[in-house]
């Protein structure tokens, strides 16, 4: 089964950032997402700092949430990537205005 870019971003929005309290959709971390014709999802994200301390468990989690939300997946995997640069402007209207443009 193929899924939708739109299908592979509400399995990641299950992942909240836990240093805040808002999915990583929300947040405008994840970038891109695509799935292969034989059931093989690829992410590409970042994170909001390249010193994030939880950098490999966020990755893992991602991973384990397209796994367990998109039933027919194959293998999932994320990239992260560093340009373009994460700022708040990335995020939702609500996330900014909850955060207050305080990151």
């Amino acid at each position: 089964m193929k899924y939708t870019k739109e299908e592979i971003f509400k399995a990641v929005s299950t992942v909240n950032d836990p240093e805040v309290g808002f999915n990583l959709v929300e947040m405008g971390l994840i970038y891109d997402a695509s799935c292969s014709d034989d059931g093989d999802v690829s992410v590409t994200m970042t994170l909001s700092t390249k010193a994030c301390p939880l950098h490999q468990m966020i990755v893992q989690w991602v991973e384990e949430a397209v796994l367990r939300e998109l039933s027919e997946a194959k293998n999932a995997s994320v990239e992260v990537v560093w340009e373009p640069a994460w700022n708040i402007s990335f995020a939702t209207d609500e996330v900014q205005k909850k955060l207050g443009g305080a990151m």
